[in-house]
């Protein structure tokens, strides 16, 4: 299984017949140990398809090396736990509404935050006190969800 099975990720390898990647480097790193991958459709933490490789959004796609690949994985959850609290937290319609939701979300920022702390590499592509930030503004509501839900 490779490193995207769990992410409902497409993965492509870079390899030397593919035209405009001549560089092999990793975009966010620059590493140039092993294949290289870019990140085009799958869904989000919320179950949405995207497609990060659509023409009219897209012109330059990047390519990442496996421990990149997965912070990149980990940056996009992040982003969208991120913006439906947000939404939430302004009493917009969002997809952490109800109480399983919020706390997946929540379990889903600790993890981020594990992983990050064993990510020894120098290159971030999130910042663990930005998750730590959110986890503490989830934690009243994700606690009181669980207790009245």
């Amino acid at each position: 299984m490779g490193p995207f099975s769990n992410w409902g990720e497409a993965a492509d390898v870079l390899t030397d017949d593919k035209p405009g990647f001549s560089a092999g480097r990793c975009d966010a790193c620059g590493s140039d140990c092993g294949p290289l991958m870019k990140l085009s459709l799958g869904k989000d933490f919320f179950g949405r398809p995207y497609d990060r490789l659509s023409p009219s959004s897209d012109q330059s796609p990047k390519w990442y090396c496996e421990p990149c690949s997965m912070q990149k994985n980990l940056q996009r959850d992040f982003r969208d736990i991120k913006a439906e609290f947000d939404k939430l937290s302004t009493g917009q319609p969002s997809e952490l509404a109800g109480a399983e939701p919020l706390q997946r979300a929540h379990l889903r920022l600790r993890e981020i935050t594990a992983l990050l702390e064993g990510y020894q590499t120098g290159s971030r592509l999130i910042d663990p006190t930005d998750v730590s930030a959110l986890l503490h503004r989830m934690q009243p509501r994700a606690l009181s969800q669980s207790v009245s839900g």
